[in-house]
């Protein structure tokens, strides 16, 4: 499939009716939430309203059957307005919902993908613990062999939607002794766990305020083993390879604030004057927009590559590092320099910049640091890493799917 950046017509509808649909939906509200630290439990069904839980998926599975292109647009549109739009499709699309579609049965897709990619259930994912994050292979979390499942035990954190969310994958240690290879992955479902599953929000946070956010934890949680997704052993693959997904949306989402603050910033440039003239006119004003201007076609370049890879079923797990670094990076600095331009008045919640500036900071932590891409992108320049064939990667796109 050849690369053409040229997006088709279904693209450019699709582009036009979620802008749209945030600008009426989501744009009247989100400072206002924001400021109170306040999430929108509806968020999601709105999202379900206009499809795009199903963006990407086939239609045999409740999708639209549009390709990964199709959802990276999405999501540049989503943070467009504010970062915890994106946040709540990458999780339950491109953590979860890709990573069923390329490791589940096709019994658990029927039981978990449909209902997902139809919006009917809402999923998040739970990898990071209070003492494992980049180092995920440490986890504590265990899942024991009892009868014919599993007892689950252990915490989670920093899990977007974990109050809200109906399904849940999760990875524990089903070998303690193994490292990353003991790890298994499984799916919950929060109305069968009862009262051995618990979530409860982290609050006070620098940024995504409207956003759902907070910890799970196991205690004693039975789960079938036809819960298991992939064979035990295999969830640290599983979860790399969901991050691999993870980090495209949120590549493609950084876009978004990239141009925000672009749009921000030339409104105000052209509209504020100081000795008789708009301060665009000042070529240091010019210079920062300027930067602006150049990042948001790198980053949107950079994640069409790897929407190409996607839809042509290459390894990208390169080319997507790269993205997500590059993306939240120039979405940060973007959002620093908007502020700039916008002077004492980017410092107050009168301007959306601030907030584009606080929304900013998560990114470049989460779906790996800036460290560890930073490690990740010179062992590859290096030739210490490559990228090899994989039990199994997302399937590519085709138009009859």
């Amino acid at each position: 499939m050849p690369l053409d950046l040229a997006l088709t017509s279904d693209q450019e509808q699709l582009v036009a009716t979620v802008r749209d649909f945030c600008a009426r939906e989501f744009a009247p509200t989100i400072q206002a939430n924001d400021r109170a630290g306040r999430h929108d439990p509806e968020i999601f069904a709105k999202l379900a309203s206009i499809g795009l839980p199903g963006v990407c998926f086939p239609q045999r599975y409740g999708g639209h059957g549009l390709d990964y292109l199709s959802l990276g647009l999405v999501c540049e549109e989503l943070e467009y307005v504010d970062t915890v739009y994106r946040t709540v499709l990458s999780v339950h699309v491109g953590l979860v919902g890709m990573g069923l579609y390329t490791w589940a049965t096709e019994e658990q897709k029927q039981q978990w993908l449909v209902p997902m990619a139809t919006g009917q259930k809402l999923a998040c994912y739970g990898l990071t613990e209070p003492n494992a994050g980049s180092d995920a292979a440490s986890m504590l979390s265990t899942a024991r062999r009892s009868g014919g499942g599993y007892v689950l035990n252990g915490q989670k954190v920093w899990v977007s939607d974990a109050d809200t969310a109906d399904f849940l994958l999760v990875f524990a240690k089903t070998d303690p002794k193994a490292g990353s290879r003991g790890v298994s992955a499984f799916m919950l479902d929060r109305a069968a766990c009862g009262k051995a599953l618990r979530t409860e929000p982290i609050e006070d946070r620098l940024g995504i305020r409207a956003g759902d956010v907070g910890s799970i934890f196991m205690t004693d949680v039975e789960v079938p083993e036809a819960n298991r997704i992939g064979d035990e052993g295999d969830g640290f693959k599983i979860a790399m390879s969901c991050l691999d997904n993870g980090r495209y949306t949120v590549a493609a989402g950084a876009t978004g604030t990239v141009r925000a603050c672009v749009d921000a910033s030339v409104k105000y440039a052209r509209e504020r004057k100081t000795f008789g003239q708009e301060i665009g006119r000042y070529q240091l004003i010019q210079q920062m927009i300027a930067h602006m201007s150049r990042d948001y076609e790198i980053c949107r370049m950079l994640y069409f590559k790897v929407a190409w890879m996607k839809n042509t079923g290459l390894r990208h797990t390169r080319d997507v590092s790269m993205a997500k670094q590059y993306a939240t990076d120039a979405a940060f600095n973007a959002a620093h320099d908007a502020i700039e331009v916008h002077g004492a008045y980017g410092y107050s919640a009168e301007y959306p910049v601030e907030r584009f500036l606080r929304n900013a900071r998560a990114p470049i932590i989460y779906e790996g640091t800036r460290e560890v891409h930073t490690i990740l992108q010179g062992e590859y320049a290096l030739g210490y890493r490559e990228d090899r064939p994989v039990k199994k990667s997302l399937p590519p796109y085709v138009a009859d799917r």
